[in-house]
């Protein structure tokens, strides 16, 4: 069956999870305790494209485009870049059940964030997310040095990434443990779990700029990646350079999943589940696959962000307690299959 026909018959898909992208943005914003209506959405941000006066009072406006909006658009650049991360670990290691934080970078970001909070590590020059994110990138740099001392070997990467992961996990528990107080260590353990309260639009820039790039390289990379679900010895003979672009897929899943988790703290179990959904829908063939995965965690984070934030509102519940209540069972129902086909 030729490439142009699969193809085509995936444009409906796409443009179908398109649309329901933007609907759901739009439907999400106008959840929450001040009513607000998707026209009222509309007009707003057309009225900032534009440079011209805001349509609706200060306070309106600045719930849709300063609080509501830049939350929203993050949650689905988080959710569409960990789905990618997901589709790219999982072919790589030829594992199921990996996801973005098999390396171990979710851990770093945490005990980067907490020794800027709890320690004041850069005298007060450093952000949270800048903490996190030299964790994050400190955590996978030792990954890296780990395997490449032990071998290099695929396996050996994924055992680095679990005692990095354990290393990291219990430095930040041992900081927060002896040196924060009641109040930081609230703060601490809300963000570790996940949240997109602090979302700005200096954080959507940059995270959407990083994922729209991790996105191309992977792209460009598609085809070794479907070479890659038969083995590295069948990439190797199928023309692809296998230790160069396993490297260089890493190294960009990597620091993906640092920009976000340096954003929104460790929101698990997205880059395990979505991958699969949206397996199911367009095929295996990473071409399609990717982009695919993409807009599914995108939606998918849209939602349930929002149920994050009106749940039990006016309390919020940490994004990755709810996605950890999604996951787990699918996790269990991907586990089952991986046993039976076997």
């Amino acid at each position: 069956m030729s490439a142009v026909p699969t193809r085509l018959r995936t444009v409906p898909w796409y443009a179908a999870g398109l649309g329901l992208l933007a609907a759901s943005v739009a439907a999400a914003i106008t959840i929450g305790p001040a009513s607000i209506g998707v026209g009222e959405v509309w007009r707003t941000v057309w009225a900032h494209l534009r440079g011209s006066e805001p349509v609706l009072t200060p306070i309106r406006d600045g719930i849709i485009w300063h609080l509501r909006l830049p939350r929203t658009l993050l949650a689905a650049v988080c959710g569409a870049g960990l789905a990618v991360c997901g589709v790219v670990l999982q072919s790589l290691l030829r594992n199921p059940l990996a996801d973005p934080f098999v390396l171990g970078v979710s851990s770093g970001a945490s005990t980067g964030a907490v020794l800027v909070v709890v320690l004041g590590v850069g005298g007060g020059a450093l952000s949270l997310s800048a903490g996190a994110f030299a964790g994050a990138v400190a955590a996978f740099a030792l990954v890296l040095a780990l395997s490449r001392l032990l071998g290099g070997q695929l396996d050996r990467v994924v055992l680095c990434g679990v005692a990095a992961m354990q290393l990291f996990s219990a430095l930040t528990s041992f900081i927060v443990l002896t040196a924060a107080d009641a109040e930081t260590t609230k703060g601490v353990l809300f963000w570790l779990l996940g949240s997109l309260a602090s979302a700005s639009w200096t954080e959507v820039a940059v995270a959407a700029g990083v994922l729209v790039a991790v996105l191309a390289v992977c792209l460009a990379h598609s085809r070794a990646l479907d070479a890659f679900a038969f083995g590295e010895d069948a990439a190797a003979a199928l023309g692809v350079d296998v230790a160069r672009t396993r490297m260089v897929l890493l190294c960009a899943t990597a620091l993906l999943t640092a920009v976000l988790v340096s954003s929104t703290g460790a929101i698990g179990f997205v880059g395990l589940v979505l991958p699969h959904a949206a397996r199911a829908v367009v095929g295996a063939g990473h071409p399609r696959l990717l982009p695919a995965a993409a807009l599914a965690g995108a939606v998918f984070l849209v939602w349930v962000d929002t149920a994050a934030r009106s749940v039990i509102d006016p309390q919020e519940v940490p994004v990755g307690v709810l996605t950890s209540l999604i996951g787990v069972p699918a996790f269990v129902v991907i586990l089952h299959r991986t046993r039976t086909r076997r």
